[in-house]
C-alpha cells in the first residue's frame, strides 16, 4: 500500500506535469505506478505529453522524495487522498484542475451535505468580523450541518474559523504550504483546535514546500472548489478574495458579497463583484437560503430516526445522561456538570446531533430529541 502511495505522490512531483496531465497519464496507463513503468514510445504518444514530459517522467528522481513524504505522513498522522479515493472531496473533484493528491490533517467532513467558503481581506474591520460572527451563528442556530472553509489568513479567514469553532460547526483551513507548519504561526492554536474538533487542515503541497505568495493564490482554487458557494465579506479593489471569487465563478459555483459603506476601502471589492454581476448581494442567511434553495429543515436531525444500535462512548453517555436528567442545558453548564473540557464537549455534541440523539437550540443550548 505504501509503495502504491509513493507512486501517486511521485507522479504529482514530476516537473511540468500538473493535475490535468497527471489524470490523462493515469487514464491512458491505468495507474500511477504504471506511468513509471510505461515504455518511452507509448508515453510520447499520449496526447499532451510529448518528448519533454516523457523525458521528465523517465529521468525524474522523485521516488526518493515521495518515499520521504510517505514517512512524514505516517509520522505526523496526515492522510493523503488520491483523486480516485471515495473520501476525496467530491465538489473539488468536479473541478478540472483539482489536485491528484490532497493532504489532510484531522478528520473533517470534506463531503458534508453543505459547504461554504468565507473569505475576505487580511485587514478586516470590526464590521467585517461582526458580519462573519453573526452570519455563522445564525447558520448554527438554524440547525445547519455545514462545513466552513477558509484559508487561515489574518482578518476574515481566521474570524471565520474562530466563529465556526465557537458555534460547533466543522471548519477546514486550506493552506498554501506543507502540513509540517502553520502560517501565520500566530494561528497555530486555532489550527490545533480545528483538528481536535471535527475540522482540519488541507493542502496540495508536500511537506517543507517553500512559503511563497504564488502558493497562496494557487490554494484559492481549492477553497473555491470545496464549496457550494463562496462568500466575500470584505475586500479591497485587488486581493486574494477576489481571485477566489473569480475561480468560483469559473467553476459555476455561486458567489456572494456583503455590501459595505460607500467609499470604504475594504468595501470596494465587494461592491465591484455585485455591480459587475459576479456576486449576489447578501445581507442575511435568508439571502443565502433563497439563492441556494436551502432550508434548515433539510439539515435538522429530528427529521430522521435516531440510530437504533448506537454504541455510546463514555463522553457521549455522560452527556446524554445529563441532558435526560436536566432537559435543555447550555453548553457551558454541560462542561461544568460533566467536568469535561469544551474541546471534548463541543465535538461530542456535534456527533450526537449527527446521529439524531441531540438537538441544538439558539444560544448554544442542547436537549435530547
Amino acid at each position: 500500500m505504501a509503495d502504491e502511495l509513493i507512486h501517486k505522490i511521485a507522479l504529482s512531483l514530476i516537473p511540468g506535469i500538473g493535475s490535468v496531465t497527471a489524470k490523462a497519464l493515469i487514464a491512458y496507463t491505468g495507474s500511477a505506478e504504471q506511468v513509471f513503468r510505461e515504455k518511452e514510445k507509448a508515453l510520447r504518444q499520449i496526447p499532451g505529453v510529448g518528448s519533454i514530459l516523457t523525458n521528465n517522467i523517465i529521468h525524474s528522481e522523485v521516488m526518493t522524495r515521495a518515499a520521504r513524504e510517505v514517512e512524514f505522513l505516517e509520522k505526523n498522522q496526515v492522510k493523503a487522498l488520491f483523486y480516485l479515493d471515495a473520501d476525496y472531496p467530491q465538489r473539488l473533484l468536479a473541478c478540472p484542475d483539482a489536485p491528484i493528491i490532497l493532504y489532510v490533517k484531522g478528520n473533517p467532513p470534506l463531503n458534508c451535505t453543505k459547504s461554504i467558503s468565507i473569505v475576505g481581506t487580511r485587514h478586516a474591520t470590526e464590521y467585517g468580523r461582526k458580519m462573519v460572527d453573526q452570519f455563522i451563528a445564525v447558520l448554527a442556530e438554524r440547525g445547519y450541518r455545514i462545513l466552513i472553509v477558509s484559508g487561515l489568513a489574518y482578518g476574515i479567514d481566521i474570524q471565520s474559523h474562530k466563529s465556526a469553532l465557537r458555534t460547533g460547526l466543522p471548519t477546514v483551513a486550506v493552506l498554501g504550504h506543507g502540513l509540517e507548519t502553520v502560517y501565520p504561526a500566530l494561528h497555530t492554536p486555532v489550527a490545533r483546535e480545528m483538528v481536535e474538533n471535527n475540522g482540519g487542515l488541507v493542502s496540495d503541497f508536500t511537506s517543507h514546500s517553500p512559503i511563497e505568495r504564488t502558493n497562496f493564490l494557487r490554494r484559492n482554487r481549492i477553497i473555491a472548489g470545496m464549496s457550494d458557494a463562496t462568500i466575500v465579506v470584505e475586500s479591497a479593489k485587488k486581493g486574494g478574495a477576489l481571485v477566489t471569487a473569480d475561480i468560483a465563478n469559473s467553476y459555476n459555483r455561486d458567489v456572494f458579497a456583503f455590501p459595505g459603506r460607500v467609499g470604504d476601502q475594504y468595501a470596494e471589492g465587494c461592491h465591484f463583484l455585485i455591480k459587475s454581476n459576479r456576486a449576489c448581494l447578501i445581507e442575511t442567511v435568508s439571502d443565502l437560503e433563497y439563492v441556494m434553495n436551502w432550508s434548515a429543515t433539510q439539515s435538522q436531525p429530528d427529521a430522521t430516526q435516531p440510530c437504533l444500535f448506537y454504541d455510546f462512548n463514555p463522553e457521549e453517555k455522560q452527556i446524554m445522561d445529563l441532558l435526560r436528567a436536566e432537559g435543555e442545558t447550555p453548553i457551558d453548564l454541560i462542561c461544568i456538570k460533566t467536568t469535561l473540557p469544551m474541546n471534548k464537549v463541543s465535538p461530542t455534541l456535534l456527533n450526537l446531533e449527527f446521529a439524531g440523539f441531540v438537538k441544538g437550540l439558539p444560544g448554544k443550548v442542547f436537549k435530547v430529541i
